[in-house]
């Protein structure tokens, strides 16, 4: 995949841009811990961490490298290989029963979500992982604060939640069309000119509040050019079994794409923290943004310097008591 000729970017004050000199290697040989050290490097390529400054103009929707058809089996093999540690870590997550760990997706339509989430949680227990998707509020939700739905969904310790959209629709697709925000029985002297300065302060409390109970929020932001949605967009109107996936409200949201940039990059730069970064991840090719996802998760983790609960000598000497017993049964 060659970068297209509009895909310049202007460049940081580093000279190089977020992502720029990446390179696929075969990772399949490496140690759990030279992988683990490889994925810190490779993700923070793309994390925004404090989001003070952010330009979303400086992050690109390709991968700053060319990839042909040949890099393909070298994808899927890097992918293969950090959905194995992913599901290490998880376990472990799992055991030591302290942490839990939010993944929030966002994008525009076609972006590559629900693929992304497909493949990179492919190798998770089931048991300790959950995925909720967030349509248009309904007429209970309406009737509550805007985080309260994504409240009563959040992961319990020693999982990991997945959002499909989130509240972060709240200063998005509501900040775009804000005859959303008037139906949303909010009393009028609260609907002022600051009211999404309010949401970025509530949300970044919210997730600080999140991180000191020992839940770690992550983020990503699927930065799919308005070229490739096209593209992507007649790829399902001319194959049947994608039919179902189109809509023709998700074109008609095409027309606000300006609108919609200005309100990631205000969002991004408002809610980036260190404690709970977002992630542009380039996401014109499916196959490269997955690997950047799942290098993320696995930092998060490693992060979180996870291990199994200790067991004591004594419950050490009852075991071996019963595996005595075990091998003495008579059959």
């Amino acid at each position: 995949m060659t970068p297209k000729p509009n895909s310049a970017k202007k460049e940081p004050s580093s000279g190089k841009r977020p992502g720029s000199g990446t390179k696929l290697e075969k990772i399949s040989d490496l140690s759990r811990k030279e992988l683990k050290e490889r994925a810190r490097k490779f993700s923070g390529k793309f994390c925004v961490g404090d989001g003070d400054g952010f330009e979303l103009k400086k992050y690109r929707t390709d991968p700053d490298i060319d990839l042909g058809p040949e890099d393909k089996p070298l994808m899927q093999q890097t992918l293969k290989t950090g959905v194995a540690a992913l599901a290490e870590l998880q376990d472990k997550l799992y055991a030591h029963d302290r942490w839990s760990l939010l993944l929030i997706f966002q994008a525009m339509d076609a972006a590559g979500k629900d693929g992304a989430i497909k493949h990179v949680m492919s190798g998770i227990n089931p048991q300790g992982c959950q995925v909720t998707s967030f349509k248009a509020p309904n007429p209970e939700e309406l009737d509550h604060d805007y985080l309260w739905r994504c409240q009563k969904q959040l992961p319990e310790r020693g999982r990991i939640g997945i959002f499909n959209r989130s509240y972060y629709e709240e200063v998005l697709v509501v900040r775009v069309h804000e005859n959303i925000l008037h139906a949303q029985k909010l009393p009028e002297n609260l609907v002022t000119k600051d009211i999404w300065k309010d949401r970025y302060k509530d949300i970044r409390n919210f997730e600080k509040y999140l991180y000191h109970n020992g839940t770690k929020v992550i983020k990503f932001f699927l930065n799919v050019s308005k070229e490739e949605q096209k593209k992507r967009f007649i790829e399902r109107i001319d194959n049947p079994d994608k039919n179902w996936k189109f809509s023709s409200a998700d074109t008609k949201e095409r027309v606000f794409w300006k609108d919609y940039m200005k309100a990631y990059e205000e969002m991004i730069r408002e809610t980036s923290t260190k404690e709970s970064p977002w992630y542009v991840v380039p996401a014109d090719n499916k196959s490269f943004a997955r690997i950047v996802i799942v290098s993320a998760v696995i930092d998060a983790l490693v992060g979180m310097k996870l291990s199994y609960p200790e067991v004591s000598d004594d419950k050490l000497a009852e075991l071996q008591e019963i595996k005595k017993a075990l091998l003495s049964e008579k059959h």
